[in-house]
């Protein structure tokens, strides 16, 4: 929870969105559509939104960076992928066949992704892990997965422990304890424990990680950990799946893995990818992806094919809109602006916290900003240098109160972060979002410093 005079100031502002959560309440379970939009005292009601901005129920202008939870790298309602969805709506939502569209769509993924030989579509970043460690268990013939302390891949059963902290307790309730047994956990960023663990472990078909680092970089990697991953699973014959749901076209037109030089055996794809409509992709090697080929012989099929259904995958809608969007990310340009602006961010942000002598940082990469604060009264360091770490429990494991209160500070003054204290940015995003944004970052810390934010 956050304290009564931040709350009271955010409940005279939201008179509109307190009513819709109130009625939401009696009729939705939880009383919201997904746990990252849990927020004190009550959550955001949007409108409406264009470009980098958006509105909600009250009126109130937010300069966005939470941008659909990252799938809008062309900003809200960019023409082009209105114009397609406009065109394609009155010929047909959902045909339950395949359609020409989808195919241009592989050819685009194809074409960016470096990696990519074939390309299967699904609905959801959960799902489309949910293939590749199907596709990776069959190939492989073993059963264990193995994945990495903080990093996110879904909600999934196989996936969902070890990325909140602690890291060593279940993901969810629900979830069989017999899960468990074929899903390993490691520490990130340390080689020799990841070679360890495949030496002994000789059942694990997969090894995935975020190439970003944990929660699109909220962890940073070390410096060569994605090329030792690389000569590690190569090395022992485990698959190797980048799951570039967040960095796909976003790190660069062509993922994290081109703005790397790594390349994995699949990568999982969504938000981006599907031009902020419902759809995700699993690509790679042709030899892992056409597991899902039918032969002919239909009792070898049944014992040796990866079977894959899906209602709505690659649905003429989704389609349309994810050709309009990759097209204009091929030629770079959307990714450049979005990066210069998070870097103008991040640079602004770390200014700002040095200035005011706070107890945190900004950081991050590609077009992802990040805060690191303190909650007060601190841990008693003296140099905001020494306050830099990549310990996934320090970085992951800031106090709910103070992240809710620092959200709520700069919802109140019209900015609007993706999760944690982190957004992303768009090629919508100007200078002018920029010195909004630092303005409001500002006041928002001058509110908070030693009541909620350590100072130095």
């Amino acid at each position: 929870m956050i304290d009564q005079e931040i709350a009271s100031r955010f409940i005279a502002r939201h008179a509109g969105s307190q009513q819709w959560h109130d009625r939401a309440l009696h009729v939705l379970a939880g009383g919201i559509g997904h746990d990252v939009r849990q927020a004190a005292p009550f959550p955001l009601y949007i409108d409406h939104a264009q470009g980098a901005h958006k509105w909600d129920v009250d009126g109130n202008r937010y300069i966005d960076y939470n941008l659909g939870n990252g799938a809008l790298l062309l900003g809200h309602a960019h023409p082009a992928v209105i114009r397609a969805i406009e065109e394609q709506a009155p010929r047909g939502t959902h045909f339950g066949n395949d359609h020409p569209l989808q195919v241009r769509w592989a050819e685009l993924i194809v074409q960016l992704v470096p990696s990519a030989e074939r390309v299967r579509f699904v609905n959801s970043g959960t799902e489309a892990n949910m293939l590749a460690a199907r596709l990776a268990r069959a190939f492989t013939g073993r059963g264990k997965l193995l994945r990495f302390e903080g990093h996110f891949h879904g909600w999934h059963d196989d996936l969902i422990r070890g990325f909140l902290v602690p890291f060593d307790i279940p993901g969810s309730v629900g979830v069989p304890d017999r899960v468990f047994h074929d899903a390993l956990l490691v520490a990130c960023n340390d080689l020799e424990v990841l070679d360890r663990a495949l030496a002994e472990n000789g059942d694990v078909a997969a090894v995935i990680l975020e190439p970003s680092g944990a929660s699109w970089g909220t962890v940073p990697l070390a410096p060569g950990f994605l090329e030792g991953v690389r000569e590690i699973t190569r090395r022992r014959g485990v698959v190797l799946i980048f799951d570039e749901v967040i960095t796909g076209f976003r790190w660069a037109p062509g993922g994290a893995q081109q703005r790397y030089g790594v390349l994995p055996d699949l990568t999982t794809m969504a938000k981006v990818v599907a031009g902020g409509l419902p759809g995700a992709a699993v690509a790679g090697r042709a030899d892992i992806m056409d597991q899902v080929a039918f032969t002919g012989d239909s009792a070898h099929d049944r014992r040796h094919r990866v079977l894959h259904y899906g209602t709505f995958n690659a649905t003429p809608l989704t389609s349309a809109a994810a050709i309009a969007t990759l097209e204009i990310i091929a030629r770079g340009e959307a990714t450049a602006q979005a990066d210069a602006i998070a870097a103008a961010l991040r640079q602004g942000m770390d200014e700002i916290l040095e200035r005011r002598g706070i107890a945190g940082y900004a950081y991050g990469e590609a077009s992802a900003w990040h805060i690191y604060l303190e909650k007060a009264p601190g841990s008693g360091v003296r140099d905001r240098a020494a306050l830099r770490t990549t310990d996934p429990v320090v970085l992951k494991g800031m106090p709910g109160d103070l992240v809710m209160a620092v959200q709520a500070e700069l919802r109140q003054r019209g900015i609007e972060v993706m999760s944690g204290l982190g957004g992303l940015t768009s090629a919508a995003h100007t200078e002018a979002d920029v010195a909004e944004t630092l303005a409001a970052f500002d006041a928002a810390m001058a509110e908070l410093a030693g009541r909620c934010v350590a100072t130095l």
